[in-house]
């Protein structure tokens, strides 16, 4: 069965409400679809509100200068690797 054109859109916002009401099926092979990889693509970065005791965060500094990185790098490294650790433990894949 032959697909639907897929239109020419005027904006981002157009084509965002088109693929909200429309069955991509009807418009792409998706059997034919293969994994994109997009290696230089940066995460979305969320600012939040953290309280720790300061002499948490004096350690961290500690450990984070010895690391030559900055202590919210640390942070967010430890972080990742206890979430990961977790989800392992969870039997949650990530």
């Amino acid at each position: 069965m032959p697909k639907k054109k897929i239109p020419v859109f005027k904006s981002e916002g157009e084509e965002r409400r088109f693929w909200a009401r429309e069955d991509s099926a009807e418009y792409l092979d998706w059997g034919k679809a293969k994994p994109a990889v997009f290696p230089h693509l940066k995460p979305s970065l969320k600012t939040i509100s953290l309280r720790l005791p300061e002499s948490m965060i004096a350690e961290l500094k500690v450990l984070a200068n010895k690391m030559d990185i900055p202590y919210q790098s640390l942070l967010k490294l430890f972080l990742s690797e206890r979430i990961k650790k977790e989800l392992v433990t969870a039997g949650i894949r990530h």
